[in-house]
């Protein structure tokens, strides 16, 4: 019985809690066409979230495509396929691995850091003076990070893609002696439209729920300096689960529009 009753009240707050979820979306894009824009902010958080997330990325790209190629070369070489290594390389990486492992790393980097600076907020009442001061705070702390996380999310899996290409074309010329310009001829000749549209499409929803989970998870931050760790780790696990599911979503829709 006590089991069941334990069962009712975790259901029962799931439901609540994805409800809370929902009005905080609505009230985003509701927020986020509204003005005054906070330009300045915005452009701060690009480059807090952009910039400062760029060596991280770049360096699990480039590791991403030595450990891929490391992987596959044996098994391709015992088909006497080798020679495909590029192409699929590329249609893997930008396809599906490329995205997915930079948005991981985005969730455990830029989510965990969002819900620890507005949970600090929220919890020292730095918030709640905001709104005694004539600020809005939802607009300047929630809107202006959402889209920071959002915009800047598919650059980062660019330029992560192009760092593990890279990455395996170095492991290429060693092993193989295959050329810069034969390697990346045969990978962009294997590349189509229906393989980077989707892709980067999809960079753009993982963006937004990274986003979205970080800011809501701090900004409804309780009990103190306890409930900060607290939202920073359900920050982190709501948006990595979040990310697989927008993922399967994407490439079952991809699947179905291709199809016809």
């Amino acid at each position: 019985m006590l089991r069941f009753n334990l069962m009712v009240k975790q259901l029962k707050s799931f439901f609540i809690e994805t409800g809370e979820l929902a009005f905080f979306t609505a009230r985003f894009f509701r927020e986020a066409f509204k003005r005054p824009f906070e330009f300045k902010e915005l452009m701060l958080q690009c480059y807090q979230i952009g910039y400062r997330s760029l060596l991280l990325v770049s360096i699990t790209g480039f590791i991403i495509g030595l450990v891929l190629t490391l992987q596959t070369r044996p098994t391709l070489m015992e088909f006497g396929a080798v020679s495909w290594m590029p192409s699929m390389v590329g249609i893997s990486i930008i396809r599906e691995i490329g995205p997915i492992i930079t948005a991981l790393v985005c969730a455990g980097k830029i989510g965990s850091g969002i819900s620890a600076e507005l949970g600090s907020m929220r919890v020292t009442e730095q918030i709640d003076a905001m709104e005694v001061s004539g600020i809005n705070p939802f607009k300047y702390l929630v809107v202006t990070r959402v889209l920071a996380v959002t915009l800047m999310l598919p650059l980062l899996v660019i330029i992560a893609d192009t760092v593990a290409l890279f990455g395996s074309f170095l492991v290429e010329s060693t092993k193989g002696d295959v050329s810069f310009i034969l390697y990346f001829n045969q990978v962009f000749d294997a590349i189509k439209f229906g393989d980077v549209v989707p892709a980067t499409i999809k960079s753009f929803f993982f963006g937004a729920a990274i986003g979205i989970i970080g800011c809501f998870k701090g900004y409804n931050c309780k009990k103190g300096t306890a409930g900060v760790g607290k939202a920073t780790n359900t920050a982190v696990v709501t948006a990595s689960l979040l990310l697989f599911i927008i993922d399967f979503i994407a490439v079952f829709v991809t699947d179905i529009f291709f199809e016809l």
